[in-house]
């Protein structure tokens, strides 16, 4: 069976200003379904274990949105104030099964995801065995600054996207953030590829898979599954 590590934020405020965030309800929601229904095993993990916060506004927008729903059931979130209780802590997961390892959104991963020792040695572990990294919208900071063993950074020379510095600017969202993703991937030697505003846009680069933005989070795991199929 195809083991799928979806990792989650444990960053419930939005640095140390008063507004609330976490991960975003379809980033993992949407990614949770497709592999559901490819009769996957999916691990819920997140850097330090144990209380994972949900982005109170994404309840709130996406309240109603058929994809999230079988995830909502499953793990009872009910309301904008909900999170995932019981994440298993990275390092506490046996890495040699895994095939996939997915970074989920949401704007609390620019805060724990890119300095996290644990998940950057985790996503290059399980790239390095021939598995396949995935992450959608803010997730990339969790591949970011990923090492190789021989010392290149994970993104060099690949093609990959995130929640553009555009997308940053029309929801507000650039001083809070303690750097622009999209300008750091870039940094790191990698080719940034950008759709429109809010647009589905899926980058696959070998074994890497990036979605730009909330709306490509079921396309990009159905090019995961197909992937596997191989």
């Amino acid at each position: 069976m195809v083991k799928v590590l979806l990792v989650l934020t444990n960053q419930g405020k939005m640095g140390n200003l008063d507004m609330k965030t976490g991960w975003y309800l379809p980033e993992v929601a949407h990614p949770y379904l497709v592999f559901k229904n490819a009769g996957y095993e999916i691990i819920m993990a997140s850097p330090k274990g144990g209380n994972a916060p949900m982005d109170p506004s994404s309840f709130e927008a996406f309240e109603q949105d058929e994809e999230c729903k079988p995830f909502r059931k499953d793990f009872n979130i009910n309301d904008k104030d909900s999170s995932f209780k019981d994440s298993i802590a990275i390092d506490k997961v046996d890495l040699s099964g895994i095939d996939v390892i997915f970074c989920a959104g949401g704007h609390g991963p620019m805060f724990d995801f890119p300095n996290s020792e644990v998940l950057n040695k985790a996503v290059a572990s399980v790239y390095e065995k021939g598995g396949i990294v995935a992450a959608v919208c803010h997730g990339p900071a969790g591949i970011v600054n990923t090492k190789l063993s021989n010392g290149d950074y994970l993104v060099k020379n690949q093609k990959v996207t995130c929640f553009t510095n555009k997308e940053e600017e029309f929801v507000k969202l650039v001083d809070p953030m303690p750097f622009l993703l999209e300008t750091r991937l870039k940094e790191h030697g990698a080719e940034f590829l950008a759709a429109d505003n809010f647009q589905a846009n899926v980058v696959k680069s070998g074994r890497i898979v990036t979605g730009q933005n909330p709306a490509s989070a079921t396309p990009m795991c159905k090019e995961i599954v197909e992937m596997l199929k191989k």
